[in-house]
Order: C-alpha cells, then structure tokens, then sequence
C-alpha cells in the first residue's frame, strides 16, 4: 500500500536521499502500522535507519520528532483506508482474462521502473544501512523477548548478550559461491551489548591466521561475552573456518577420559565405527555376494584411516593428558569420576586434541598447576593454526602471545608482541598522545593570544582571519583518558601476640581412603606472616589451608591456634556459593545483618564494587566482580588472618596487582595457596611446597620452584 503522506513527510526532512530508501522505511511502518501505537514504538522500529540517513545534521529530539510526524500520517491513512473498506455493488460484470493481462502490463512497467532506480546511484552508505537493518532486527527481538519478561520478586532476568554486525556483500558473494578460502579472520563495525550496557561499539576484530592473541582488559568489560559471540555464530565468520570455544567442563559418565578425548575426532570416530559395524555385518551372515563390495568399502577405509594417522591417535591424545596432569591410571577412569576441575581440563584436550582454525580460551590456567600451565605454554608454542586467549596471567601471555588486543573503551586496538611489549608500547603511546595534546594546546593558546590582542585593529583584521581559520582546521586531540587504578583494601585487624597458628607434627588421611595425604606437618604463622603454598594438583594444598583454618582435624597431631584468631577464607566454592538473585549490597546485608546501608557499600568500595555495580544481581557480574564480592564478605569479618585458595582466578591483571599490594599492606598474616608469579613475587616471604604427602620450604622462593618443576618436564620428554 502506498503512503503519501509518510512519503511526504520523508521527503521533506531528507530530500536528497533516493527514494529506494524511503520505500523501504514505509514498507516497514505498513508491515507494522497495527503495532505502532506510539512515537517510541516508530523511533524503536525505524529510528536507528533515520539516525544513520541524517548523520550529523539532526540530533535524537528532532528524530523522535519525525517520527511523531510519521506516527500522526499513519493513523491518518489508517483512518481514510477504514472509510474505503465498504462493500461496493459493481455495475457492470467483471472479465478476468482482461483484468489478468493489465495486471502483467502493470507488473512489468512497475518492475521496469524499480531496475531502473536500482541501477541509480545511491546517497545512502550501505554498509551503515546495513548495520541499522541489523539494529531494527536485533531491537525487534528484545522487544518481543520483553513481552514476556517480568521483573521484581527477586527472580533472576537472565540479560542476554547481542551482536550487531556490518556485513561486507563482496565476502559474503565469496562464501556463498565456496570461492572465500582466506583462513583469516575479519570482524568488521559490529556493536555488542549485554542487556542496557554497550560492551563494544563500531569495533574491528582481524585475527591473522597462525598468530596467537592475548586479549587482556578489565573486569566485567567484555572479554568473555566477545568469545562467546564468535563461537555461537552471533559474529559471522567464513563458514569454512573451524571454531572450538573451551568453556564448559564435558560431561561426566561411563567414557574414559583417554576415549573422551578420542572420540571428539569425528572423521576417526566415524571411520572406526563404520569398520565396526562392517565386520560384525560379516561375521554374523557369513559368506554372501556382496561381499566383494563390503571387502572393497573396508579397504577404503583401512586407507583413510592410514592416510589421517589413526594408530597414532591414541598415543597423541595421551601426550596431552598426561602433560594435563593426568597419570595413566587417570587416563583410564571414567570421566564421571572426576571433579569439574579436573573435568574442565579434559575439555582442553579434546580442544588441544581436534587442532581447530581458530581455538578460543578463557582463562585456561586458572584448572591448572605449575607443570600444567608450563607444558601448555611449550604446547601453545608450536600451535599452527590461529589462537584467541583471554588472561590474567602475565608470564603465560609473555611465553604464548605473539599479539596483544587491549579491550577498553568499547574498543579493541591490537598491539604486536607479548605482554611486556604490550605495556611499554602502550605506554610510550599515551606518553607520546599526551606531549601531542599539550603542546598543540600551547599553539592554540598562543595564536588565541594573538586574536584576542589585534581582534578589533583594522589593518590586522586579514591576519586575525587567517588566524581563525587556522584554529578550525587544526585536527581535534583529546588528552588522554587513562583507566582508573584498582584499588583493593583489607581493614587491618588488632594484634595477636604470637603464637597466633600452628601445626604440629600434623598427618592426615580421610577416612575414606588409607592413603596418607599429609604427613608429619610443621608451620607456624603469625602476624605479618606471608605464606605461599605450591604444589602439583591433588598433592594436599587446600587440604593444609583446611587443616589451619580447623574445617578438617588432624588424624595425628595438634593444630594450635590463639584463641581470639578470626580467619577470612577465601576459595573459589565461596564465590559460587554467592546468591545470584540478590544484588552485592543484599547480599552483604543478609550474609551480616543489623549494619547500615553505607557500612555495606563503604565494604564493597573497598574493593571496587561501586555505584549501580553495587545494586546489580550477582547473577549478572563477571567472574572477577563475583570474586571482589566475596573479598567484602570476608573482609566484614575483620579477620586477623587471610588464608587464600587461589585468589587471581577471573581477575584481570590489574586487579591481580592491586590484590598483591593490597595483601602488602595488610597488617595480619597471609597463607596463599596461588600458581600466578606475578602474585605470588608481590607476597611471598615463605614458600612452601606441597609434595608426597611431606610439606618443605625452599629458600630460593618462585624461581627456585619453576626451575624445578621445568627439570621435570624436560626429564619426562
């Protein structure tokens, strides 16, 4: 149906854009001028397209005000089209034949003008169109998502994340005719969102195939989302390019974990089970005339099975379990018999194992010990295909980036080199960003001085012009706009006089199992105390931290402890023990009750869970923001001692140092059960390792232990 005065009203506001377009946005309001009962609901519906037409040269009032225009039209046409729809008595019969062939006559003369408008050209950026088609589209679906959302009662409203992305019609031609063999990846002006808050805007993402990026950026930005984007599909890649995202730990059941790790290779799995299937099919019918043609498909895939190296399948995915940390005792259990850390890291063998174009990791050393995380370094190292990492780990993007993407400011911007190069190049450019904005505010100062003082002299006045017109063409620089420090504080506690904890000569083994755990422990810890434990997984790490902070007694032995000790326990299980529905401040509230409102926030400030962050469900935080929850609910108890089960996990890197100065100047005793060098170089004054069921000091701290732990790995090889 045409609409004259939409049409009108599109016209007049734009009147040298090609009025395909317009046909276009009153197609739109036709299709939905049932729905369309408000100005926001045709600003909700065409007002990202009107934005992108306009650019510069109308602002978000005079839109809105359009589409009030457009709104009032609509309402007019329904009401003349109602007044037409009366049932009319004809006059004279109908010929359908005549009727049909001027309908053809108008078709065509209808489809001649159309080629003819597409074949003009266009004032409209396509690539912007395009962009804005994606918006209406996207907005339409949360507005139908809305209808049947409701909020309050406390109930989580799980926000889900959306992708906008420019499409790029040569690259897509390319995919569709099967001619796009590029491995490259390029992510071109797309928008994600995580419900109300924008993550990132007209951001470009090219990852060169071969190379492996370190996506480093603050907590709750975005980073985790941004994968999640690629692997679902919401950001669109060459369809040839295979994506394998470690994010979940595999399910547990009856597969062994070597067999878990196998059958993630289908074309394998599939060869084999054919072959399977083939031969029971003989055996079973015996002798038959088809079996010249079954001998031939077995040989077919006796063939394929050589040319992919299948006998020596096995061999590899045990290399990586076992430099995973799995003996070959473990490689034989059934996966439903491990823990979700353990399960977590069977994940990333399957991923290590099925070698995807484009592998994606979040956090992969938070599962893993020492040796683990150096084996998956060296691993990484001779990678072939294309990798995408997120982490806080700052000796692991030194060791395995080769690029560094700095998500900030709802931008990514790409960096060559490791970490360390990262940090002083980044440096260098802000220092260098900052000298080009203060010296060109001394030149605009200058020749604004000389304005001011020869403005009204008259033989000046050409002068003063030029001048003027040398201040507007100057580019527009921004001073630099640096991310804000993190900031974590614990209270200091009253002092204890020593002794204030003890073990000793402390065995223990849980009555489950006869194996010895611990055996014959001597610590001692005290105010000031800063502890670091290290060890290989299962070797009895948080079994200690137990053991001090009294959760478990010792089968042999004593624990001692002064009797006014108050403990902060920090682990990963109290982080996932939060209350998702209640926001950081209830929580708080609940977990400690009878305390003011401002007590609560002044907690959660502490530890940089500020303003409306504070007032979010916990449902919606990042993992390092549910972590800085779970430092307040500790640190409400004004503990003496901090005993901490691996802190940095989710943190970002920032927040890792400014834990490590945090626990610096914190005046009680630390015990840290942590792999991250950096934290553990920032704290540690002891270090002890856990291994065969003994715990002993090395004087040598960190250093001292890697070099150990890297003489191991180069003995087994």
């Amino acid at each position: 149906m045409a609409l004259p005065a939409t049409n009108s009203i599109l016209v007049s506001a734009f009147p040298s854009v090609d009025i395909e377009l317009f046909n276009y946005i009153e197609g739109i309001l036709d299709d939905n001028k049932s729905e369309l009962q408000s100005t926001d609901h045709v600003y909700d519906a065409i007002g990202e397209m009107l934005h992108e037409v306009a650019g510069e040269d109308k602002d978000e009032e005079d839109i809105k005000d359009l589409c009030s225009q457009l709104l009032n039209a609509l309402k007019s046409d329904t009401d003349i089209e109602n007044k037409h729809k009366e049932n009319k008595i004809l006059s004279a019969p109908v010929c359908l034949g005549s009727l049909a062939e001027n309908f053809q006559n108008e078709s065509e003369e209808v489809a001649s003008i159309w080629l003819k408008q597409r074949e003009s050209a266009s004032n409209v950026d396509q690539r912007k169109l395009e962009k804005a088609e994606a918006k209406l589209k996207s907005k339409q679906e949360k507005r139908d998502n809305d209808k049947y959302s409701t909020g309050g009662g406390g109930a989580i409203i799980n926000k889900e994340a959306t992708a906008v992305q420019a499409t790029n019609k040569k690259e897509t031609r390319m995919e569709q005719k099967g001619s796009n063999k590029s491995m490259d990846i390029k992510i071109e002006n797309f928008d994600i969102s995580f419900g109300d808050k924008t993550l990132l805007t007209g951001a470009d993402l090219t990852l060169v195939f071969g190379r492996r990026y370190g996506m480093v950026g603050r907590n709750g930005i975005g980073k985790s989302t941004l994968l999640k984007m690629i692997s679902s599909g919401q950001l669109k890649i060459s369809n040839h390019i295979s994506v394998l995202h470690v994010e979940q730990e595999v399910v547990g059941n009856e597969v062994i974990a070597l067999d878990s790790v196998l059958e993630c290779d289908e074309k394998r799995q599939n060869l084999i089970d054919e072959e399977k299937k083939i031969l029971q099919s003989m055996n079973s019918n015996g002798p038959s005339s088809e079996d010249s043609q079954t001998s031939g498909r077995l040989q077919e895939i006796y063939a394929e099975l050589q040319q992919i190296e299948a006998d020596k399948a096995p061999a590899r995915a045990s290399v990586i379990l076992a430099g995973l940390g799995f003996s070959s005792e473990m490689q034989r259990k059934a996966t439903k018999e491990f823990s979700g850390g353990w399960r977590m890291r069977i994940a990333l063998a399957r991923a290590l194992f099925s070698k995807p174009d484009l592998l994606l990791l979040d956090e992969p050393t938070n599962m893993l010990d020492m040796k683990a995380i150096i084996w998956l370094e060296n691993y990484l190292q001779t990678w072939e295909s294309t990798i995408l990492v997120v982490s806080h780990d700052r000796r692991f993007l030194d060791t395995v980036a080769t690029d560094i993407l700095h998500f900030h400011s709802q931008h990514i911007e790409g960096y060559r080199g490791n970490y360390e190069n990262f940090v002083k190049t980044m440096t260098e450019k802000l220092k260098h960003q900052q000298r080009e904005y203060e010296a060109q505010q001394q030149y605009k100062a200058h020749v604004q001085e000389f304005i001011d003082k020869f403005r009204y002299n008259a033989k000046r006045a050409s002068l003063v012009q030029s001048k003027l017109k040398m201040l507007e063409k100057l580019p527009e620089l921004k001073p630099v706009e640096k991310e804000s420090a993190v900031v974590l504080r614990f209270p200091n506690p009253e002092f204890l006089q020593p002794p204030v904890l003890q073990l000793d000569e402390v065995t223990f083994s849980y009555s489950s199992s006869p194996t010895i755990v611990l055996n014959n422990v001597n610590l001692s810890a005290n105010m000031g105390s800063r502890i670091c434990i290290v060890g290989d997984n299962g070797s009895g790490k948080t079994t200690l931290l137990k053991l001090l902070i009294g959760d478990l007694e010792p089968t042999k032995g004593i624990r001692h402890s002064h009797r006014n000790l108050v403990v902060g326990y920090f682990t990963q299980h109290h982080v996932d023990q939060l209350d998702m529905n209640l926001s950081s401040l209830e929580f708080l509230a609940k977990r400690f009750p009878g305390k003011s409102s401002e007590e609560y926030r002044r907690q959660l400030g502490c530890f940089g869970v500020t303003g409306d962050l504070a007032l979010q469900s916990v449902a919606s935080l990042s993992g390092g923001q549910k972590s800085r929850v779970a430092f307040a609910a500790m640190a409400m108890l004004h503990p003496h001692f901090l005993i901490l089960d691996e802190p940095t996990n989710h943190l970002d890197v920032e927040t890792v140092e400014a834990l490590g100065i945090a626990l610096q100047n914190f005046s009680g005793g630390v015990v840290l059960v942590s792999h991250d060098e950096q934290l553990i170089e920032m704290v540690c004054q002891e270090l002890w390792v856990c291994r065969n069921g003994s715990v002993t000091s090395i004087s040598g701290g960190f250093s001292q232990y890697r070099k150990i732990v890297e003489d191991e790995l180069a003995a087994q090889v």
